[in-house]
């Protein structure tokens, strides 16, 4: 990922809360016949290993399981988001050269990738992944409030998928190259908009030295 200086992120809290709060990942694999991508949820265990280890699951019928993989796989997460208009920096006033940008947050987790179809494996991974989602829920769904039979026969129908992250980088683009009036200008424009996306962005714009 091309990342200039201003924008690294090396805190590996900070990436795992991008991990934690991401709720849809794209799964990326080198093949011979060219890369392969499913968008899936993971969750990230992070007791495993230096970085963590990621865990999600793909339909069986995905072909993407079955090839062989060149490389280490590569899981995408992206944090919030936002367009930013040449039209919130103060500077554009004094000078025309300024040009729309995107501000948002990446993280790129790398790592050699096993499946697997232990029907008590998938789960443990299936539970854990309705956990996550299902806990801010007034009345929560669990996996046990389906019925056994029915759920042995959809673990029939996945293959769990488990990579263990060996190195792990991020993007942080918040106007960062931005002189501090710019910033603030895009923070209050951001905050100012109808969009509950812009919104969220608006303060993790740094408006202070």
């Amino acid at each position: 990922m091309y990342t200039p200086s201003p924008f690294r992120d090396d805190d590996l809290e900070n990436m795992r809360a991008t991990i934690r709060c991401a709720r849809l990942a794209n799964l990326i694999m080198a093949t011979s016949g060219g890369p392969l991508a499913t968008p899936l949820p993971l969750l990230l265990d992070e007791s495993e290993g230096e970085h963590g280890t990621l865990y999600g699951h793909l339909a069986k019928r995905n072909p993407q399981w079955r090839i062989a993989t060149i490389g280490d796989a590569m899981a995408i997460f992206t944090g919030p988001e936002a367009y930013v208009t040449p039209s919130w920096y103060p500077s554009k006033r004094q000078a025309e050269h300024v040009v729309p940008t995107w501000n948002y947050i990446a993280v790129h987790a790398h790592g050699p990738i096993e499946f697997f179809d232990d029907p008590d494996r998938l789960l443990e991974i299936v539970t854990r992944l309705t956990n996550i989602h299902e806990t801010s829920r007034a009345t929560p769904w669990a996996v046990s409030d389906a019925p056994v039979d029915f759920i042995a026969t959809q673990l029939r129908e996945i293959v769990g998928v488990r990579i263990p992250i060996n190195r792990v980088e991020s993007k942080r683009k918040m106007s960062q190259n931005r002189p501090m009036p710019d910033r603030i200008g895009v923070a209050t424009g951001l905050a100012a908009s109808k969009l509950a996306r812009d919104q969220e962005v608006a303060p993790l714009i740094l408006v202070q030295d």
